[in-house]
């Protein structure tokens, strides 16, 4: 035995699955009493009612139904339908509820993807209210949507949002839209009245919505451009909900494709709107609206598909114990009652890596919300800044320009030792709002795309994987923790709120942008450092990975293919798009490391984590690990094909042949070098004095980028490790204990 190995004590394992404690410190929110009590709150209703619902087969029905309606008023008694509001309209959680609406999704989702898509479509009803609606406007409809209180005489009201149209494929585009907005009266001295023609396509909640946020566009010379309306049910003309979708999946929302022809006074533009020479102008345009609600509730819809990885573990684990339970030469206290299909590797390493993933997708997603909350303070302070100076559209970018160059100074100074820093410079930067919004800016347009992207769709991937470890079991109605459901309804977050194609067309644009990237470099910086104190976090491995993806962006932007046009393009999706995705599997490992880190910085001021928390830290690096080696494969492949794929392959031409050995000359040196002339023959790249050469395609391709070499090679290398880790992960599952059951549904 190798002493200095038996010298080594070995790392303490997860004995039990982690819980709220751990959940708290990871995703930050230990401090915060109201959120713990939004996520008891969520899961009491997903594992009560949701699970219920889904175990008595209320999914076999596309119909909104009266069973599934208890959804909604389980959402209304336990407080779940506030949580959006704030405490003037209703709420009860002061300042930003990005994070707090990522816990609930999460929560419900941990059940069912259609219960928790029921929640949030009636917070995207109320979005452009929100975001851009006029004091009146938000006064009334979010007052209008929160249940009433002992002593009122009313009903709640619920909404929906009607972007997509019923043509396919327009939903893609924010400056396509079919619905129409005309003037229907205009009587002297009084407002105008509007004759809106609007039909959706997929609208969540139209079983039900009392009303619609809808996106229109102008039928008329008098109105300019596109804005948001809200259309109630008891407005005059039509209000048709329409039939209900046959979907495969989610059917625990309602979904039809309505269509209205009504008739709306003008104070339903949301954000109101100016009258010049005439015509009517909306404040906002649906586009500025759209992207001011997308870039936030893209988030919790990415968190829904992590919350499904994460919650197959527990039954896979059960499933794989009890295998082979029952048989009659199968006594208890063997290896095979105890471990079952345990006792092999394979289905421990596989579970490793749907684990890995979902943590991987968890942290991102959670990351992107708790940088909207800060980010959403300084976007509120920066509007009232360019309101007060009377400063909007356009004119905004130009203001922007100017900042830009403060920012990266800012940056540039945070990078340097304290001692050299101007400090009065530093904090007037600091305390300077434009240079803080555009640089928070900078991240939030592409955390958004990039959750949404790879948490949905990696994450449906993975979830086969997750149903598959089932076996036969997966596919089956009754399986534990309704893992088919899940990987089905997986296909259609995917969808949601814009298709991977537009994810990856907002990040070909962002990804590039000059803050972000400096930034993207200082975390390669950051993660040397960590690597040097958590050799086996993985931290390595992925600086390596984006130091990779940054050197083939700028090879990228400065090349041209083999027929002369520029690679790197935004009309290029097939360069641009696969590397907005290895971008995503680099955001998400990054995230996963720093909730470990968080874990093992916070954890021994929990009691209740302290005790075992060397076995949490153990296995949460390990899969770090894992999936950084993961991130690091795929950004390898994708940078490889991106640097080599598009440059034409030599042929046996003379400019070609060039770089070729000369037959003769081999022969030359083959009497000072013995053996050389059959070695360089052995390559395959010869010609002979009769031309002669190897039947093959041409000589093989030289490399001109050895940047690009190096960096693969060495990426390569960093792997070291990584499998161990997954070994050490996978004995941890194979002991770790967990409940006798399952504790939904119940």
């Amino acid at each position: 035995m190798d002493k200095s190995a038996a010298a080594k004590p070995s790392k303490q394992l997860m004995s039990t699955l982690p819980g709220d404690d751990v959940r708290q410190i990871m995703w930050r929110f230990s401090e915060r009493y109201d959120l713990q009590m939004v996520v008891q709150s969520s899961r009491e209703v997903a594992r009560g009612v949701v699970a219920n619902l889904v175990a008595n087969g209320a999914r076999n029905t596309h119909d909104w139904t009266p069973e599934k309606n208890t959804i909604l008023t389980a959402f209304d008694e336990a407080g779940l339908t506030q949580v959006f509001m704030d405490p003037e309209d209703g709420g009860f959680i002061e300042g930003p509820k990005n994070l707090a609406l990522g816990l609930v999704a999460f929560e419900l989702a941990w059940v069912d993807g259609g219960a928790a898509t029921s929640s949030l479509a009636s917070n995207l009803g109320l979005s452009p209210i929100h975001e851009k609606g006029t004091p009146e406007q938000r006064s009334k409809y979010m007052n209008m949507a929160v249940p009433p209180q002992p002593g009122e005489d009313r009903e709640i009201k619920r909404g929906a949002f009607a972007l997509t149209e019923p043509l396919p494929f327009v939903g893609v585009d924010t400056g396509v839209v079919s619905g129409k907005l005309r003037i229907d009266s205009w009587e002297e001295g009084q407002d105008p009245v509007f004759q809106v023609e609007k039909r959706g396509r997929f609208i969540t909640n139209m079983g039900f919505a009392d009303f619609v946020t809808a996106a229109v566009d102008s039928d008329d010379a008098r109105i300019k451009g596109s804005c948001m309306v809200i259309l109630e049910e008891s407005d005059p003309g039509l209000y048709d909900r329409g039939t209900p979708t046959q979907k495969l999946v989610h059917q625990l929302s309602s979904t039809r494709d309505p269509a209205f022809n009504l008739k709306i006074p003008a104070d339903r533009i949301i954000g109101g709107y100016t009258i010049k020479d005439g015509v009517i102008i909306p404040n906002y345009s649906h586009s500025e609206i759209i992207e001011s609600v997308f870039r936030r509730t893209r988030v919790p819809v990415g968190i829904m598909s992590s919350a499904k990885l994460l919650s197959a573990p527990e039954p896979i684990i059960r499933y794989h114990r009890q295998r082979f339970r029952g048989g009659a030469s199968i006594a208890p206290g063997s290896p095979r009652f105890d471990l079952g299909l345990q006792q092999k590797e394979d289905c421990l390493q596989r579970l490793v890596d749907v684990w890995a993933a979902g943590e991987a997708g968890a942290a991102l997603g959670f990351y992107s919300a708790r940088m909207f909350d800060d980010f959403d303070m300084i976007e509120k302070a920066k509007e009232k800044i360019f309101t007060e100076q009377g400063i909007k559209g356009r004119a905004q970018l130009k203001v922007f320009r100017k900042v830009q160059k403060d920012a990266l100074e800012y940056l540039t100074m945070k990078t340097q030792p304290a001692e050299e820093q101007d400090t009065a410079r530093m904090q007037e930067l600091e305390n300077d709002t434009l240079t803080q919004f555009l640089i928070m800016d900078s991240l939030a347009n592409v955390f958004c795309p990039a959750g949404k992207l790879w948490n949905t769709g990696h994450g449906a991937t993975i979830l086969r994987e997750a149903v598959s470890l089932m076996g036969g079991y997966g596919i089956t109605e009754d399986c534990p923790g309704f893992l088919g459901q899940k990987w089905m309804d997986a296909q259609l977050e995917a969808t949601y709120e814009g298709p991977e194609a537009v994810q990856r067309r907002q990040l070909s644009i962002t990804m590039t942008n000059e803050l972000f990237l400096f930034q993207f470099r200082q975390w390669i910086n950051d993660l040397r450092k960590i690597a040097s104190t958590h050799p086996n976090s993985g931290a390595c491995t992925l600086a390596s990975a984006m130091h990779l993806w940054l050197w083939t962006l700028e090879y990228l932007q400065q090349t041209n293919d083999a027929d002369g046009k520029p690679l790197f393009h935004s009309s290029r999706h097939g360069v641009v798009f696969p590397f907005a995705d290895a971008l995503c599997w680099l955001l998400a490992s990054r995230c996963q490391i720093l909730d470990m880190l968080e874990l093992e910085a916070k954890g021994p001021e929990n009691p209740m984590v302290a005790e075992g928390l060397e076995g949490y830290v153990t296995f949460f690096s390990d899969l770090c690990h894992v999936q950084a080696a993961r991130a690091a494969g795929e950004v390898g492949r994708i940078c490889a094909e991106l640097a080599y794929g598009y440059h034409g392959h030599p042929q046996w031409e003379e400019e070609d042949r060039k770089h070729c050995f000369e037959g003769e000359d081999l022969d030359a040196l083959d009497s000072i070098m013995p053996g050389i002339g059959s070695y360089g023959r052995s390559l395959g790249d010869t010609i002979e004095t009769d031309g002669a050469h190897n039947e093959k395609a041409g000589p093989c391709a030289k490399s001109c980028r050895s940047g690009f070499v190096k960096l693969r090679a060495r990426l390569d290398v960093c792997l070291t490790g990584s499998r161990l880790s997954k070994d050490r992960a996978a004995e941890a599952l194979a002991q770790v204990m967990i409940p006798e059951a399952l504790d939904y549904p119940r």
